[in-house]
């Protein structure tokens, strides 16, 4: 017979290896980025996946070298860097960051680390576009948030596309019928697009642009430190070196620096990474390969699990309890209840998630990732839960209702030995599909700088350009998390097919000659 306890004892050892995100230790330098699609800034080694590398990995290891301390990665999307900054999450944001003076307004930057422009990158077939002003009327593809996105904003006319990851844009642009071309970061194009042969450069480059570290504002002395150790760096011609080693020296940069715009070493990190992704894989090379990420895609799959099913207990034992009080409390509590399920089942779980993480710490209350996504995944399904619920207890008679009253037995003796172990039973085919479900509404906690199985696999896809291949790894460890619980539910239904009936009839039976 199925027995829960063996169940209750495995999902606690899945648990034992959470670890606390405290940051109580002085000499950690915490620094966000997004490694989703990073070259040649922050990206994942195609050697070694779980190794993070890139131009400015090696800056902050080089300045948290100067300072004595020791640089930790924290990953988070694009978009939320500047959110999870502010939320506290990590002291710094380095990122191929541009110093624009509307950013200026919410955080603080350092002295410029490097010097570049835009560059327009078209499709190989396309004579149209030669220059900026060429892009009007046209579907034009840039990153959200970024200086080139206000650049397309002040040439008008401008159909732009919002692309969260560069890789995609670029092969979009490489399909020939999405987009007429892309605007992004020259290192940016220089990696992704120049060994495309079915792309080109077009046109002089676009504008100025200064990357900069980004900080709080009220991170003054901090900011004063990296300040001194970036000066450091570029008097010793460390920073020299790391942008030669990336393929990224270049004369405007030398300039600013009263320096010779010569390599003085080889670009040995830009032509491994040529390498890497000009490498013709056999299919016994692709296996081996895809049997390397396995563990990283293990470690993503137990946070997905952890989180699941912690939000799960939580939306399930949230839910049972609005359902009762939906339809037993008085008036007052009822509507409290639906207003609750209402709001939460009428407001978008992103946002959710935003507002619990980074939100609420202008409150005071400030969560670690890992249960704001948790409590963020909980409070919304709970929502769903508590109509499953209520769904369950109004499909049974009332006369059993009646029956249990007209017997001696309470409210609550009613409720817990007559209609809720019903209402579980016919719940939970409802439950397993949600909790399914909810197993996949995780991928979005990478927005709350969570590494899950989906952001494992993004950063993957975009290392080697496999969003095919890796996609299917991806898509069958999802599946296999799954599997089990749906087999579990069906063992569920029918235990509590059995003991349900046992039940109720000894329950009955108890009150008097029932038959």
């Amino acid at each position: 017979m199925f027995n829960f306890r063996y169940l209750i004892v495995s999902l606690f050892c899945l648990f034992i290896p959470i670890l606390s995100y405290s940051n109580e230790d002085k000499k950690i330098l915490k620094w966000g980025s997004d490694a989703n699609s990073g070259a040649p800034y922050v990206f994942r080694d195609a050697k070694d996946p779980n190794k993070v590398i890139g131009l400015d990995a090696d800056i902050i290891n080089a300045i948290a070298n100067h300072l004595g301390m020791k640089a930790e990665f924290v990953q988070n999307q694009w978009e939320g860097l500047i959110p999870g900054l502010l939320a506290g999450n990590y002291d710094l944001v380095i990122d191929g960051l541009e110093i624009i003076d509307e950013r200026k307004q919410t955080i603080s930057f350092s002295d410029p680390y490097y010097i570049t422009s835009e560059q327009i990158v078209v499709n190989k077939q396309n004579y149209d576009i030669n220059k900026l002003t060429d892009l009007r009327g046209k579907r034009v593809a840039t990153l959200p948030a970024s200086l080139a996105y206000k650049i397309l904003e002040d040439v008008g006319e401008v159909k732009i596309a919002k692309y969260d990851v560069e890789v995609n844009a670029y092969a979009d642009l490489a399909i020939g019928d999405r987009l007429d071309a892309v605007l992004l970061d020259l290192p940016i194009a220089q990696y992704y697009a120049k060994h495309n042969p079915k792309l080109k450069f077009v046109g002089p480059p676009v504008g100025r642009m200064e990357y900069g570290i980004a900080f709080r504002q009220k991170d003054k002395e901090l900011r004063l430190k990296i300040n001194k150790a970036i000066d450091e760096l570029i008097k010793n011609g460390e920073m020299q070196n790391i942008l030669e080693k990336w393929g990224l020296w270049n004369k405007t940069t030398a300039e600013e620096w009263g320096v010779s715009p010569e390599y003085k070493t080889q670009p040995v990190a830009y032509q491994d990474y040529l390498k890497q992704i000009g490498i013709e894989h056999t299919w016994v090379d692709k296996v081996k390969q895809y049997a390397s990420f396995l563990p990283l895609l293990g470690k993503g799959a137990i946070v997905t699990l952890q989180i699941s099913i912690l939000a799960m207990i939580l939306a399930v034992t949230l839910g049972l309890f609005i359902a009762i009080v939906r339809l037993h409390a008085p008036p007052f509590f009822s509507k409290m209840a639906l207003m609750y399920v209402e709001i939460i089942r009428g407001t978008p779980l992103l946002i959710q998630l935003y507002i619990i993480f980074y939100g609420l710490p202008h409150l005071g209350l400030k969560l670690s990732p890992f249960f704001a996504a948790v409590i963020g995944l909980g409070l919304n399904y709970a929502a769903s839960e508590a109509e499953n619920y209520r769904a369950g207890m109004t499909s049974i008679p009332p006369s059993q209702l009646d029956a249990a009253y007209a017997l001696g037995m309470s409210r609550f003796e009613s409720l817990r030995h007559i209609i809720i172990p019903q209402a579980v039973r016919v719940v939970i085919p409802p439950v397993t599909n949600d909790f399914i479900a909810l197993i996949k509404d995780s991928s979005l906690v990478s927005v709350i700088t969570l590494i899950e199985l989906t952001t494992i696999y993004s950063q993957l896809a975009s290392t080697y350009f496999d969003y095919l291949g890796i996609g299917l790894l991806a898509a069958a460890v999802y599946f296999l998390i799954g599997l089990p619980f749906a087999r579990l539910s069906r063992m569920a239904e029918r235990h509590f097919s059995v003991t349900n009936r046992k039940k109720f009839n000894k329950n009955f039976e108890s009150q008097g000659d029932f038959k």
